[in-house]
């Protein structure tokens, strides 16, 4: 919704009119430790492009998860070495905000983001962690040794 006046300005040498003009405009600004919502649009060797609502942000490899991780391009696939879990484009997924550098004029900047906490990630994980009450893997606990007399 706008509102125009009616009654504008000309100048000369200028074939247009300039009117004043009230509008209302929805913006985005992304704040550190933001959780937000995006959609895996790019994969590529160090991590991935995940798009956050009017941009991009870039999810490092190191920020996706606690295990060895493979990156193919080709296919647009993260795989997990350990776990068997997987990224891939057009996944949706809750990640955080952990680095912001806005540029001037056009340019949007830069946004590093992580899944590195419990209940961030792929929607799956997060259904996965629920399901299983996201409780610890168990620990082995030594056999308590006997002493001899």
């Amino acid at each position: 919704d706008a509102k125009v006046e009616e009654m504008g300005r000309m100048v000369a040498g200028d074939g247009g009119t300039f009117h004043r003009v009230e509008f209302e405009a929805l913006t985005f600004y992304p704040k550190m430790q933001e959780i937000v919502r995006g959609e895996i649009i790019d994969v590529t060797d160090f991590g991935a492009f995940v798009r956050i609502g009017p941009t991009d942000a870039l999810l490092h490899l190191s920020q996706i998860m606690d295990d060895y991780l493979k990156s193919d391009p080709k296919s647009g696939i993260i795989l997990a070495n350990q776990s068997g879990r997987t990224l891939k484009a057009g996944n949706m997924m809750r990640t955080r905000i952990t680095a912001v550098s806005l540029g001037k004029g056009a340019s949007m900047g830069k946004i590093g983001i992580t899944c590195r906490q419990p209940f961030l990630g792929a929607d799956e994980w997060i259904a996965d962690e629920i399901k299983n009450g996201n409780k610890p893997k168990p620990v082995e606990k030594p056999s308590p040794k006997k002493e001899k007399k």
